[in-house]
């Protein structure tokens, strides 16, 4: 099932990605697709926050994996670490493989940004987030108009989103996420 949400502004970008992590634990991978600027590491940040990991959340562009604790005395204690990825510049599973996230991915929630195509392997159970921003000014386009995945003139973080959620797996079989916010419609 797929399910699609809108957020106005990174904060409830950041919002929708907290309530997601009450859903989550140790062994989930989150496949993160938008384009340049669209909000992935914002969201990510979001998640961390609610999990409990260490601050910091930046785009591991450069190193390529970014493990973040969790806090003993954080909001989640004893919940999963976080292990950021940044796939953009692997091109293959073999590259995937290289850089061996199998050792973290049952103690951790793993999110591999631009990682469709290249970590499906990796776990049968997985949530698939594409997340589109608008081109332009930043207002929501009207209704039906296209929604972009490419980098837009405006860089602000608070234009709006559109947040598309697949959930692959026996794992999320029956799950409702609409307790990530009023989703704008679902999908078989």
């Amino acid at each position: 099932m797929e399910w699609e949400f809108t957020t106005a502004t990174a904060e409830q970008t950041q919002q929708l990605a907290e309530r997601l992590a009450g859903m989550l634990r140790a062994g989930d991978l989150i496949i993160l697709t938008g384009g340049l600027g669209a909000g992935k590491t914002t969201f990510t940040q979001g998640l961390g926050r609610s999990l409990g990991v260490r601050p910091g959340i930046i785009s591991p562009t450069f190193v390529l994996v970014r493990i973040h604790p969790n806090l003993p005395g954080g909001p989640n204690p004893g919940g999963p670490d976080l292990v950021h990825v940044d796939a953009y510049r692997l091109g293959s599973a073999a590259e995937i493989d290289d850089i061996d996230l199998e050792n973290t991915m049952d103690t951790s929630v793993t999110v591999v940004e631009w990682g469709a195509d290249r970590v499906e392997h990796l776990a049968a159970n997985r949530l698939e987030i594409t997340l589109l921003r608008t081109v332009g000014s930043g207002a929501a386009p009207a209704s039906g108009a296209a929604w972009s995945e490419d980098w837009a003139d405006d860089e602000s973080d608070d234009e709006p989103r559109v947040l598309r959620l697949r959930a692959i797996g026996p794992r999320w079989d029956g799950a409702d996420f609409s307790v990530l916010g009023q989703p704008a419609k679902t999908t078989d």
